[in-house]
């Protein structure tokens, strides 16, 4: 989760779980194919590259030198789907693991250690799939926060419910100071950390559905200033556009990844 925590002058800019708890603190995707998924992302969103301490398998994605997102192309070798996963900021990654099996959860993967903490790889009891993060961030990770280059929201059978079910595990809502607060606006589940607004969640999934994109799943929202030149270098890339609004696309890149490009705008 961290590269590089020197800044310069020699301070640090080093942003622990601990005092974030509760709150989306990154998104990872994996894949297949780490070249192909490089040039897709660089084309659709103008992103730059650099390679992760984690190993030659593992890229930070960067826009305008500011760290977006985590790739590993490990999709193939831990026999993982390919998919954008958003990860949450945990005190303890053992302790929330088991809050998630007691609550109808399971847990896919760990937790595991990656220096400089712990990862799981989890899925609600509706079956979306979400990670969980024990330990340092990446540096400039409030610098990351506060641009808001990424947001998610989880589609899912009943709002509500979702939100009771992660609330218990992120101590959404709760008495502790820093958690997130929890409020329903406009028809939708708004979680903010520290006064931002960081995750949506919505009714209306259909757990059964073929369609994966109508399944519970967590969204991953990326803005641009520009949504329809995205997608049309996403269909030039060897990805597709699975669906058009206003303000928001849905593509799916050459690895079968789904994302949403969104108009910047105050969220």
């Amino acid at each position: 989760m961290k590269h590089d925590s020197r800044i310069p002058g020699g301070t640090t800019d080093v942003v622990s779980t601990h005092s974030v708890f509760g709150a989306p603190c990154w998104v990872s995707l994996t894949s297949r194919d780490l070249k192909t998924t490089e040039d897709f992302y660089t084309a659709v969103l103008g992103w730059r590259w650099q390679t992760a301490k984690l190993g030659e398998k593992f890229r930070f994605a960067l826009a305008g030198g500011t760290p977006v997102a985590g790739i590993a192309g490990v999709a193939t070798m831990w026999q993982m789907a390919v998919a954008w996963t958003p990860y949450f900021a945990v005190q303890s990654a053992d302790d929330a693991v088991a809050r998630v099996q007691e609550r109808g959860g399971t847990a896919a993967v760990g937790p595991i250690s990656f220096p400089p903490g712990r990862a799981a790889l989890l899925a609600d009891r509706d079956g979306a799939t979400f990670g969980i993060w024990e330990g340092e961030l990446i540096s400039h990770w409030e610098k990351w926060r506060r641009a808001q280059p990424v947001f998610i929201r989880l589609h899912t059978r009943d709002a509500f419910d979702a939100a009771i079910f992660y609330g218990e595990i992120f101590d959404w809502a709760s008495s502790r100071p820093g958690c997130c607060e929890v409020r329903y606006e406009g028809g939708e589940v708004v979680l903010r950390s520290q006064g931002y607004v960081v995750a949506r969640i919505v009714s209306g999934a259909l757990e059964s559905a073929p369609d994966p994109t109508i399944r519970p799943h967590w969204q991953v929202h990326f803005t641009v200033s520009d949504v329809s030149a995205c997608a049309r270098a996403a269909e030039q890339h060897g990805g597709s556009v699975l669906s058009k609004g206003g303000e928001e696309v849905v593509l799916r890149d050459p690895d079968g990844a789904q994302f949403t490009v969104t108009a910047r705008r105050e969220r």
